[in-house]
């Protein structure tokens, strides 16, 4: 069976959505079918309009797909990648997840191989809180999770985070950053194509 990876993302000015491209790309360098997917925005639209970095970069992906249950149903992987707010995920993706009851409960989720990146603005502004926090929800789903550890050098190239690729936004993604988030996408497609066989 081929790996069909949904890749979900929330981003309010860019980073994450650079993050999660450069994991599609690799992904299906991979093998994998992989769908790019945006959560819904929860924040009122007076507060977006507001803050022009953040209304530029909602105009800019209005074509990207909004996740949803039967992308979730499609798939038989899962990468989440959301900036942390206050140590743990933006809550418009945990308004996603929490979409989610009836497709988990239904074992939906179960044994599929689920990896999550995040970003905050300084190097230690909850990342790896925040990487954990997905990870204790794909534990209760019956999720296999698939971090990518010290398995390649670029890791420690790359902020050192065994937990998920974590940036610190404002900076631009260096070649090793891209290889980090590239390494961690295939681990991921390796992984969850053996859970699949």
């Amino acid at each position: 069976m081929s790996v069909k990876l949904a890749i979900i993302y929330y981003s309010s000015y860019g980073t994450n959505h650079a993050m999660a491209e450069i994991a599609a790309e690799a992904a299906r360098a991979a093998g994998a079918e992989a769908r790019l997917l945006k959560v819904p925005e929860t924040a009122p639209a007076e507060v977006v309009a507001g803050v022009e970095a953040w209304q530029a970069h909602a105009r800019k992906t209005a074509a990207v797909p909004t996740a949803s249950i039967a992308d979730m149903e499609w798939a038989n992987a899962y990468l989440f990648v959301a900036p942390t707010r206050f140590g743990v995920m933006a809550s418009q993706m945990r308004a996603f997840i929490d979409t989610l009851g009836g497709f988990w409960a239904g074992g939906g989720l179960a044994n599929k191989a689920v990896s999550a990146m995040t970003s905050a603005q300084n190097p230690h502004g909850g990342q790896e809180t925040t990487l954990l926090s997905f990870y204790a929800t794909a534990i209760h789903w019956g999720s296999i999770v698939v971090a990518p550890g010290f398995t390649d050098p670029v890791i420690f190239k790359a902020g050192g985070n065994p937990y998920g690729y974590s940036h610190t936004s404002g900076k631009e993604l260096s070649a090793d950053d891209r290889e980090a988030i590239g390494h961690q996408a295939r681990r991921l497609v390796e992984v969850a194509a053996k859970l699949n066989a």
